[in-house]
């Protein structure tokens, strides 16, 4: 391995790093109250859905209960 190619790493490694950075500027950041608001909307979502899914399970079990009962 010559100086050269090591060289040519460096470079690489250091232009991703470069292009990571000038990509990470673009970026529209949220502010604090956005991101509270939108935290907020996440849970809110996730606890109904998770609310929902557990009386569909609920409705289940009790129907393959009943089927196995009857049998």
């Amino acid at each position: 391995m010559g100086r050269s190619t090591l060289l040519k790493e460096d470079n690489a490694i250091v232009r991703y790093f470069k292009d990571t950075r000038a990509e990470i500027a673009k970026v529209t950041w949220p502010t604090r109250e956005e991101g509270l608001r939108l935290t907020w909307v996440v849970f809110v979502v996730t606890v109904i859905a998770a609310v929902v899914l557990f009386f569909v399970d609920s409705l289940f079990s009790l129907l393959t209960t009943f089927i196995v009962g009857a049998l």
